[in-house]
């Protein structure tokens, strides 16, 4: 389910999952997400360790690429607890070779099918409200969580390589189009049933 709220002025949609609720950022979510990008394990594939005030930087970032396109990474609450999980969503950053759907969760909740129940309800999102007609996915070639969860949602390696704009970190390059991922929604299981907008 989602609903409708009024973020800087705009009015931005939050999702929502069984278990998650996806919102636009706020200054709220900078204590975990220092706590997230210190973690180096983390952060490895993602640029490395952000001291603060670079996570400060990224947060603003975040909520700049929301006010400047209308869409960006949404934050994970944890429904039950209320806890800020990570950030996951629509990124199309100048210099991107296309618009992406990432994502990056903090380390206590990896391998709980967050990530993916996230990234499904952002895939729906990018093709049926933004309109998309591809999305990727930016994934080290040594991040096998990562390429894990593209492969959940039904994305492929596409067999080429870029360097991430401004990182310097070369990356493969997964993805899908609107027309797999409408062939690829139909086999993922009811447990990940479409948010509304």
């Amino acid at each position: 389910m989602a609903v409708w709220c009024r973020f800087e002025g705009m009015i931005t949609p939050v999702l929502e999952t069984a278990r998650l609720q996806l919102r636009p950022p706020n200054a709220s979510d900078f204590e975990p997400l220092c706590a997230m990008m210190a973690d180096e394990v983390t952060a490895r594939f993602i640029g490395g360790v952000q001291s603060p005030p670079l996570a400060w930087r990224s947060l603003c970032g975040i909520a700049g690429h929301w006010q400047l396109r209308g869409y960006g990474f949404f934050s994970v609450i944890e429904k039950s607890t209320g806890k800020w999980l990570g950030r996951v969503g629509p990124w199309y950053p100048h210099g991107w070779p296309q618009p992406e759907i990432g994502w990056t969760l903090n380390r206590e909740s990896w391998g709980k099918g967050y990530a993916t129940e996230a990234a499904i309800a952002c895939m729906d999102y990018a093709f049926d409200t933004l309109g998309w007609d591809s999305v990727i996915h930016l994934i080290h070639a040594d991040n096998r969580g990562s390429q894990a969860v593209a492969g959940r949602i039904g994305s492929a390696n596409t067999g080429r390589e870029v360097e991430v704009p401004g990182f310097g970190i070369l990356v493969d390059v997964w993805g899908q189009s609107a027309t797999d991922w409408r062939a690829n929604r139909s086999a993922i299981s009811a447990d990940h049933a479409r948010p509304s907008v």
